[in-house]
């Protein structure tokens, strides 16, 4: 060995004699902060809105920092930006699986929740009324309000409630609205029965729901006009106790409706008929 060589060895050796150690290992402290730091560089893109990149980052925090917090918190921000890009059906899977995944986390998996039924409120077509004859549609709008409604029942004080409120509101309503639209159909065509079952349908699978969230005005006036093509139904039937019922439910409950006034022409012309 040639005398160079030599005096680097024995220093080496020296050195190791003296106490000298290898660099540490990372600290639990420091694989923590680095989750961070590549959570916040993830998080920029996110709030830049450039998606692509943001999940790239976010993907790739997962894979390094497996075990930290800001792995889960990638896992949500991954599904955050394919809802923000419209891409429903892959933010709702993936929102799925983290609620799978972290069942322990309540207040992620209530955020979670909360999106999978904002995800799925998104997907509704944007025009459901259509004739009794096609009605695949509906089925889009009734997971909705399933979803929805569970949320409201698991999560009634989360702090995603309210949004989710608003959102189950409008779902009611437009179901009940399609009810009615379809009753009309038949009532166009004369299925009278067919007519009153959707109506007794709306009013019975939807009412209470609708009254516990929609607006007031709103509620009342779709109860309200449920009842008048009920009661409109039953005269043409000539089923005068069920017409007086439906009109006199509008007159008595809600009055304060532009309904109420065709309801008490009903009743005023039920009794010139002397039934």
């Amino acid at each position: 060995m040639r005398p160079a060589a030599l005096l680097v060895c024995l220093a080496a050796l020296g050195a190791l004699s003296a106490g000298c150690e290898a660099p540490p290992a990372r600290t639990a402290l420091g694989y923590t902060e680095d989750a961070k730091r590549a959570y916040d560089d993830a998080m920029s893109e996110f709030n830049a809105h450039n998606w692509i990149d943001a999940q790239a980052k976010m993907r790739e925090l997962k894979r390094k920092y497996s075990y930290s917090k800001y792995a889960r918190q990638a896992e949500l921000r991954i599904a955050d930006a394919d809802l923000a890009q419209e891409k429903f059906g892959d933010a709702i899977r993936e929102y799925k699986e983290f609620v799978r995944a972290h069942r322990a986390d309540a207040e992620d998996i209530a955020y979670a929740r909360s999106k999978i039924a904002e995800a799925t409120f998104a997907e509704l077509p944007e025009s459901f009324l259509m004739p009794a004859s096609e009605e695949r549609d509906q089925a889009t709008v009734v997971d909705a309000y399933k979803e929805l409604r569970d949320f409201l029942g698991d999560y009634p004080n989360a702090k995603e409630t309210p949004h989710v409120r608003e959102m189950f509101a409008q779902v009611t309503a437009r179901l009940v609205r399609h009810e009615l639209y379809v009753a009309r159909f038949y009532l166009k065509v004369s299925y009278y029965d067919a007519a009153i079952a959707r109506v007794q349908y709306a009013l019975k699978t939807y009412g209470q729901a609708l009254s516990g969230v929609a607006a007031v005005t709103e509620a009342a006036e779709l109860q309200a006009e449920a009842l008048l093509l009920l009661g409109t139904t039953y005269l043409m039937k000539h089923k005068w106790d069920d017409a007086r019922i439906a009109f006199e439910a509008i007159r008595t409950r809600y009055g304060q409706t532009p309904y109420a006034v065709d309801a008490i022409n009903y009743l005023a012309y039920l009794k010139t008929l002397g039934v």
